[in-house]
C-alpha cells in the first residue's frame, strides 16, 4: 500500500467558479424529505426514520412544482427522499408527473411488494412518457451491502427488484462505490453475475462515487482542504457537463441547486422554482466530486 501525504497537496487558490443555469432540463423533487425506512451509513443527507429536517411534500406542492417546471421546459423529473414509497400519496404524485414528462423514482426497494410492483409495471406500460424505478444496492453479498445499508437489507432490496422485473418493469440498479473494488471492472462484473443469478438477464447498472458529507463523512472521512474547485479548473465543456447547469431540486422547505446540497447551510435559493434560476457558486467540496468523478445523479 502506498501512503499519500494529503497535507502536501497544494491548496486551491482563487475564488470558486460561478455557474449559470443554462436551461432547466431536469427537476428533482424530495417527495419524502429526509424521512426514510433505512439509515444508510453513506447517506450524504443523513436520511433515516427520525430525520424530519425536510418533511414530506404535499400533493399540491408536487403538482405546483411539476406544472411550473413543465411551463419552464423541464424534460425529465426525479422523485427521491428519504424513501419515496413511504409517501401515502406517491401513486397520485407519479400519475400527475407522468402527464408532463419522463419520471424516475429512486428507492431502496424494501417496500416494493407484489401489489406495488404490479401497479408500477402497469403504470410503466400505460405511461405516455418513460417511467423508471432506480433501486439502490451497495454490494454483491449481504456482507458488503448490509455493512452500508443495514442488517438484512440485501435480500429485501433484491426481492423488491426481482418483483419489479417479474412484473415487467426492468429496474436500474444504483451502486455507490463505497467498496473500492466495485469501481473496478472485476467488481462490476460481479454485479452482472449476481443479477443474472436472480433472473435479471438484461441488468441496468449505474455506479456513483460517494459524497463525503452527511453520514459518509463519518464513515469514510471528510473532504481534504485541497478538494475544492477554482475558477480556472472549469472550461466551457466542463461547465456544461455539470448537472447543476441544467437542474434544480424542490423540497418542502424550498429550492436548492441539486440533490446533494439540501442540508448545506446557504444552499437554499428561495421558496419557489422561479427563485432558483440565478447562477450558483460552486464553493462546496461536493462540487469537486461531481467535477472530478464526472458524477450525474440522472438515470
Amino acid at each position: 500500500m502506498i501512503d499519500i501525504d494529503f497535507s502536501a497537496q497544494p491548496l486551491p487558490e482563487g475564488p470558486a467558479p460561478e455557474l449559470a443555469l443554462s436551461h432547466l432540463d431536469t427537476l428533482w423533487l424530495q417527495v419524502t424529505g429526509t424521512l426514510c425506512n433505512l439509515a444508510c451509513r453513506h447517506c450524504f443527507i443523513s436520511c433515516g426514520p427520525k430525520n424530519e429536517s425536510h418533511p414530506f411534500m404535499a400533493l399540491d406542492e408536487v403538482r405546483r412544482a411539476v406544472e411550473t417546471g413543465a411551463a419552464m421546459g423541464v424534460k425529465e423529473y426525479y422523485f427521491t427522499g428519504g424513501e419515496p414509497f413511504m409517501h401515502p400519496e406517491i401513486r397520485e404524485m407519479i400519475a400527475l408527473t407522468l402527464e408532463h414528462g419522463p419520471l424516475s423514482v429512486l428507492t431502496n426497494g424494501v417496500l416494493i411488494d407484489e401489489e406495488l410492483a404490479a401497479w408500477l409495471a402497469d403504470t410503466f406500460e400505460r405511461a405516455r412518457y418513460n417511467f423508471d424505478v432506480r433501486v439502490s444496492l451497495d454490494g454483491t453479498t449481504a456482507r458488503e451491502n448490509d455493512a452500508i445499508r443495514g442488517r438484512h437489507t440485501f435480500e429485501k432490496i433484491l426481492a423488491g427488484a426481482v418483483r419489479l422485473h417479474r412484473a415487467g418493469l426492468n429496474p436500474v440498479f444504483t451502486v455507490t462505490t463505497c467498496h473500492a473494488e466495485l469501481a473496478e471492472s472485476a467488481g462490476r462484473q460481479r454485479f452482472f453475475e449476481l443479477l443474472a443469478e436472480r433472473g435479471i438477464t438484461r441488468p441496468r447498472l449505474k455506479f456513483l462515487a460517494p459524497f463525503k458529507i452527511g453520514r459518509e463523512e463519518r464513515r469514510g472521512g471528510a473532504y481534504a482542504p485541497y478538494e475544492r474547485l477554482t475558477e480556472d479548473a472549469l472550461d466551457e465543456e466542463a461547465r456544461r457537463s455539470l448537472q447543476c447547469s441544467s437542474c434544480r431540486m424542490v423540497t418542502a422547505k424550498g429550492v436548492y441547486p441539486c440533490p446533494i446540497l439540501i442540508e448545506e447551510e446557504g444552499a437554499r435559493m428561495g421558496d419557489r422554482l422561479e427563485d432558483a434560476l440565478a447562477p450558483i457558486r460552486l464553493d462546496h467540496p461536493a462540487c469537486y466530486t461531481c467535477f472530478v468523478e464526472g458524477v450525474t445523479c440522472r438515470t
